[in-house]
């Protein structure tokens, strides 16, 4: 599983209530009529992330989708055919924004994570250590490892969603962000 992460961050001039019901009506727009290889969706609204409007508030949509090659189906179909008009009137008003492509390391996909811990690979540790290290406590956390696959954006290489905070070992950098699920609203 591949996810299309996209941080966004809404005009000043845009209530926050406003914005979060076009971002609402977006994604029930693409689960309503998925494009060809869209799993699903969620959003979140985050405090800190040095990436996103300067470490204000900020949103964070996740796009499942099945592989790298279902990318561009989603990409084309996030824009045309009923998802035009939500999309057109999300990105109206959004004020930056920022994203990355991420593969699914360890875990399922987490509906509505309440907190991101956010983290590089410490300096000398091979891969295969990280994740020998990462994936047991993203396990009995009921986490989800992500491991970024493309720099699109400024965000850290690896993200663990959780619903209750995870240690991790002194030896990792973690910046650990409590996050609101937007949507889905309640599943």
């Amino acid at each position: 599983m591949i996810a299309y992460v996209f941080c966004h961050w809404k005009r000043a001039d845009v209530p926050a209530g406003d914005y979060e019901t076009r971002q609402k009506a977006f994604h029930a727009a693409l689960e309503a009529s998925p494009p060809p290889g869209f799993l699903r969706s969620f959003s979140v609204v985050l405090f800190g992330a040095p990436w996103a409007a300067g470490g204000a508030e900020s949103y964070e949509d996740w796009y499942l989708v099945d592989s790298f090659a279902s990318l561009a189906a989603v990409n084309e179909g996030a824009v045309t055919g009923p998802r035009s008009g939500p999309h057109e009137a999300a990105a109206a008003g959004a004020d930056g924004g920022a994203g990355g492509v991420y593969l699914l390391r360890q875990g399922t996909a987490v509906s509505a994570p309440r907190y991101a811990q956010w983290f590089a690979k410490p300096p000398g540790m091979t891969y295969a250590a990280l994740f020998l290290q990462v994936g047991p406590l993203a396990d009995t956390a009921g986490g989800t490892l992500w491991m970024r696959q493309m720099t699109l954006g400024p965000a850290r290489e690896f993200c663990v969603h959780t619903a209750e905070p995870l240690a991790l070992p002194s030896s990792f950098d973690v910046l650990r962000l409590p996050l609101r699920p937007v949507w889905p609203t309640s599943r």
